[in-house]
């Protein structure tokens, strides 16, 4: 039975919502509303301007037999500032404070509205690259990388500090955790990335970026590009730093454990201008 329209861009609106970045063809959605291509290609149009005018992501056209229309998220620079904000005011707390200037965030990374706010923003900074594959160290990264892969639809790799028997074979390195200067192992399952993969690294906190290194030389084995690197907190007073290239949503500036006086700040992250381009619909 044909559906009414307003029916119709409620129930479209929220399945491109719930599938970023997964390509869609016209004729998918004339069989799923029984109606007309050009009467969907008119309601995609109408999506995708709401879309850009609340600053929630665009339709992007694939063009070709095989084309069809995007969802790319994005969030916008007031949304993204009142989210850090959020960030800040929770982790400002003292009683978050624990023995060598880390902080308690347990709480928040197991939190859907704060981690799944990460996430889309990430996937926002990151926007514009290729990317195959999320990769996070077990185990407080894993919620945040799951979040971000979640919006840019890909799948997510876990290394871990020991092996085990259901991931089959293992690559195995050695790092130099930055923090401590102690040797750690970091083992990756074989099966888990292809030759020429392009990777986003992503983490919960970085002191001296140790863990993220070891990440960089774990790619490294398997021959895969690192396309990008995300940190959802960065400590700032830092002797010497093993990574540069990084993006970070919050930055822990100053830490005075006598006092128990915790000061954050926005990261040291930039939004991509929102792509917008003219929807061609019509196959």
């Amino acid at each position: 039975m044909k559906i009414r329209r307003s029916t119709r861009l409620v129930d479209m609106t929220y399945y491109l919502l719930q599938n970023p970045r997964r390509l869609m063809s016209l004729t998918f959605f004339a069989e799923r509303y029984q109606s007309a291509k050009s009467s969907i290609s008119e309601d995609l149009v109408i999506i995708k301007q709401t879309f850009e005018q609340q600053g929630v992501g665009t339709l992007q056209t694939i063009p070709g037999a095989a084309g069809g229309v995007k969802y790319i998220p994005y969030m916008n620079e007031q949304e993204a500032d009142a989210l850090i904000g959020e960030f800040c005011k929770q982790l400002s707390d003292p009683t978050r404070l624990l023995p060598g200037g880390y902080l308690y965030m347990a709480d928040l990374l197991s939190n859907p509205h704060y981690i799944n706010g990460a996430g889309r923003l990430f996937a926002s900074i990151f926007a514009q690259h290729d990317i195959d594959v999320v990769m996070t160290v077990a185990t407080k990264g894993i919620p945040l990388a799951y979040a971000v892969a979640n919006y840019l639809d890909v799948p997510v790799v876990i290394a871990r500090k020991d092996s085990k028997v259901t991931e089959g074979p293992t690559v195995s390195i050695n790092y130099v955790s930055g923090s401590s200067k102690r040797i750690q192992v970091m083992t990756l399952s074989k099966k888990s990335l292809q030759e020429g993969a392009n990777v986003l690294i992503v983490d919960d906190f970085m002191k001296a970026g140790g863990t993220v290194q070891g990440m960089v030389s774990m790619l490294e084995e398997f021959k895969a590009n690192v396309v990008g690197i995300g940190v959802l907190v960065e400590a700032v007073d830092i002797e010497e730093r093993l990574i540069d290239d990084y993006v970070s949503l919050v930055r822990l500036s100053s830490v005075d454990i006598r006092d128990k006086v915790i000061e954050l700040e926005r990261g040291n992250y930039a939004l991509p201008a929102l792509q917008q381009e003219e929807l061609v619909t019509e196959e």
